[in-house]
């Protein structure tokens, strides 16, 4: 995992929480818990439109850390572009893996999630739950990507697409396509 030796967050930081992935810090604060003045850092979650509250002390244990460097980042893409190694075991055991390893907010772990999913638009169709793994993982890597490279959500997501070589439909197109197949 991504190193978590910077616990000195300031307001304004990129920040990764395990569980939500990239927030900003929004401050400290201080409240008044059972007696005891607790030092809380202030994220927000803008993608959920959350807000969460970690005290100061928990922040290594929660897993909070800074964002990923640019040479983690980019062991996360060599992963993505490797071959997919999909266990023979029940979908319900690799869904439960998967959802873990992103959960983590390990972004090789991510990628992992991401490569085995892969479709390259052959004829096997995923199934709703695989689509739905499949896209929280991409959004999850993509917001860290976004974050460190400094672009845009959808720019990190379609970056991270291109590498893994997931052909694109242009939803014009195939809706072209579709009218045609009907006219014959």
């Amino acid at each position: 995992m991504a190193n978590n030796d910077n616990f000195n967050f300031t307001k304004g930081d990129y920040v990764v929480y395990p569980a939500h992935g990239v927030g900003q810090i929004e401050g400290v604060e201080t409240q008044t818990i059972g007696g005891m003045d607790v030092s809380l850092y202030a994220i927000s979650f803008e993608k959920e439109r959350m807000r969460l509250k970690i005290p100061v002390i928990k922040a290594e244990s929660s897993g909070l850390r800074m964002l990923s460097t640019s040479t983690h980042i980019d062991d996360a893409i060599k992963t993505l572009k490797g071959r997919a190694r999909i266990r023979r075991t029940m979908w319900s055991r690799r869904a439960q893996e998967y959802e873990t390893k992103i959960n983590s907010g390990d972004p090789v772990s991510i990628a992992e999630v991401l490569r085995d999913l892969k479709r390259s638009n052959d004829d096997t169709e995923q199934s709703y739950s695989e689509r739905q793994i499949y896209q929280s993982a991409l959004e999850r890597l993509a917001r860290e990507v976004a974050a460190v490279d400094k672009t845009s959500e959808i720019e990190a997501a379609d970056k991270l697409e291109d590498i893994m070589g997931v052909i694109k439909v242009d939803p014009e197109s195939f809706l072209a396509s579709e009218d045609d197949k009907i006219a014959a």
